[in-house]
């Protein structure tokens, strides 16, 4: 049971962009220890990607984000498919324009990358994820195109081609939360993590649950649009619990709670 977490902002948010993204992190970490990593954009800057193999605790003080960051995505791994002994495996994930985090299990990820021809971005590559970027690329993020993945799926990404745009998308089995502020939109696997958000960035949010079957397009800190597709729900899952490593979640709100009083 990985966990993804991530914001939007407007270029105007007074919200301090690396303290933001280590609440996030911190408030997911207790959600898998086999990897973590970050993904930030903004005005002027490609998309830079930072993961190691290691739990959150041991990447959230050196997480530094520049002040014009108006994107970032953020992942920790409870791994199932694709060891993360192998760099490319763990989140973000490249595959061409498009980089994401994702939370679940792709079950046909391998039929699908046959059949459109996909090749992986890195020939060692087996995460099953891969596949969720590689059809958002192909497709343009097509929210039809998205009902092609079997399994279940809560997953982010950005897309070159299309600066500036956070995609947030939800099919079955896992959860997704949105947080909306002034000029600031959150996104995490609970709301406990959007709950840290507020305590620690003195932000007010609108919490929402994302229901399943549904693509959001989000833009300088605000819903642009929301599509609707049907998932593919023909397949069973062996149930995880959410609370993968525990420890690092108390570590890291431990850090947290240092690094705000600075």
């Amino acid at each position: 049971m990985c966990g993804i977490a991530g914001y939007s902002l407007s270029a105007s948010s007074t919200v301090e962009r690396t303290l933001a993204a280590q609440a996030l992190l911190a408030g997911i970490a207790e959600r898998g220890a086999d990897a973590v990593g970050y993904a930030f954009s903004g005005p002027g800057l490609h998309v830079q990607i930072h993961k190691q193999r290691s739990g959150a605790s041991e990447l959230l003080e050196e997480i530094l984000l520049p002040l014009n960051a108006t994107e970032t995505l953020l992942h920790v791994r409870d791994y199932t498919k694709g060891h993360p002994r192998i760099e490319a495996n763990n989140h973000p994930i490249r595959h061409g324009a498009v980089v994401g985090v994702h939370n679940g299990v792709i079950f046909n990820d391998d039929e699908l990358m046959l059949e459109h021809g996909f090749e992986r971005a890195e020939p060692e590559m087996t995460v099953d994820s891969e596949a969720i970027f590689a059809i958002a690329e192909a497709s343009d993020a097509s929210p039809e195109a998205l009902e092609q993945l079997r399994g279940s799926m809560a997953t982010a990404w950005l897309d070159d081609r299309r600066p500036g745009t956070v995609f947030l998308a939800r099919g079955v089995g896992r959860p997704l939360w949105t947080g909306e502020g002034r000029e600031e939109f959150f996104f995490a696997s609970t709301k406990a993590a959007l709950e840290v958000v507020e305590r620690y960035l003195g932000v007010k949010l609108r919490k929402r649950e994302i229901s399943e079957g549904t693509l959001v397009r989000v833009s300088a800190g605000s819903e642009i649009g929301r599509d609707r597709f049907r998932p593919d729900r023909n397949f069973q899952e062996r149930q995880l619990p959410a609370v993968r490593a525990p420890h690092e979640g108390r570590s890291c709100l431990r850090q947290l709670a240092s690094l705000a009083a600075l």
